[in-house]
């Protein structure tokens, strides 16, 4: 079945990979950023620059596009920062997805995906992390992100609103052609610093923490392709414009890799090594992060399809030595 999108968030790295996987699956979309972090180059369909606290405006957007479903991904994510200024991410992440929710009500647009993250989880007291796992962030984005799932669980069992909440772990890679890839100012992920070392476009790589009690005593995480997180995105939709209510699902690849492990990765795609150096650990980084995805593959029939990280890092390195944005 055809849909209308409106991809809120969707000239960022993985709401234009969604939105472009969208278009793939025959749907009609459009992009909804104020390209704060997003850029021009990466929208899909027909760009509306806008602020998603516009209540008004996204009230007009949304009701002049006759849309049959929303996906947002509009968020402020950077943790460090969100500790020196929480109110703008409770302002941003909070705030406006409240007004991205009362405007669909008004233009009776009852079907969401929700872009979430793992660290509504906080520190991990079990691995892998479930979807029942205790909530405790400790960041205000994840305390941000985690009152979000909350006003959406109430809307959904009180409102009427059909909504899926998605949990990322560690998006990664890009597009296999290179025509979409992952573009941030400043830069927060492993494999572009570690990609950018070896290239030599940025200093030795950092390892915060070389003496974690792990399989060669840096941290773990968990890395999923953006694509599969994009398919997981077109399930989600799916589902709901059929008449489900919804749920909320860990995306997850069910292993880990460490950062040493990433960084052999990427020497043996780009074949030459990655500077790197030892650094004093980050306070509130855990040891390890990764999820079971056995709720998404359930109840969504979700199987990732990049499940070897040195083809992941390949479609990464692909972007990175020609990216363009």
């Amino acid at each position: 079945m055809s849909a209308r999108v409106l991809v809120v968030g969707g000239a960022g790295y993985i709401g234009s990979v969604c939105a472009h996987y969208l278009r793939g699956q025959g749907h009609a979309v459009d992009t909804f950023d104020d390209l704060s972090t997003g850029h021009r180059e990466a929208a899909q369909g027909t760009l509306i620059v806008g602020d998603i606290r516009d209540r008004a405006f996204l009230t007009q957007v949304l009701r002049d596009g006759r849309y049959d479903a929303v996906m947002h991904f509009a968020a402020k994510s950077l943790v460090g920062e969100s500790v020196r200024h929480p109110r703008r991410y409770f302002d941003v992440n909070t705030g406006g997805t409240a007004a991205l929710l009362q405007a669909m009500e008004d233009t009776g647009v009852e079907v969401l995906v929700f872009s979430s993250t793992c660290a509504i989880y906080g520190d991990p007291v079990r691995l892998p992390l479930d979807e029942e796992h205790p909530r405790a962030p400790v960041s205000p984005y994840g305390e941000s992100k985690d009152l979000v799932e909350r006003m959406l669980a109430s809307c959904r069992a009180r409102d009427g609103l059909r909504v899926t909440t998605l949990r990322y772990f560690n998006a990664a890679g890009a597009l296999p052609d290179g025509s979409l890839g992952e573009s941030h100012s400043p830069e927060t992920h492993l494999i572009p610093l570690a990609l950018a070392a070896a290239l030599g476009q940025r200093p030795p790589l950092e390892l915060y923490g070389t003496d974690y009690e792990t399989r060669d005593g840096t941290c773990v995480r968990d890395y999923v392709h953006v694509l599969d997180l994009a398919n997981a995105h077109a399930l989600a939709m799916e589902r709901l414009l059929a008449g489900d209510s919804g749920n909320a699902f860990n995306l997850g690849s069910e292993t880990g890799s460490t950062v040493r492990e990433v960084i052999s990765s990427v020497e043996r795609v780009l074949g030459r090594p990655v500077p790197h150096k030892p650094a004093a650990r980050r306070p509130g980084d855990p040891p390890a992060l990764w999820a079971t995805s056995a709720r998404v593959r359930s109840e969504l029939g979700w199987i990732p399809t990049w499940t070897d990280l040195d083809e992941i890092v390949r479609t990464a390195a692909t972007w990175a030595t020609s990216p363009r944005y």
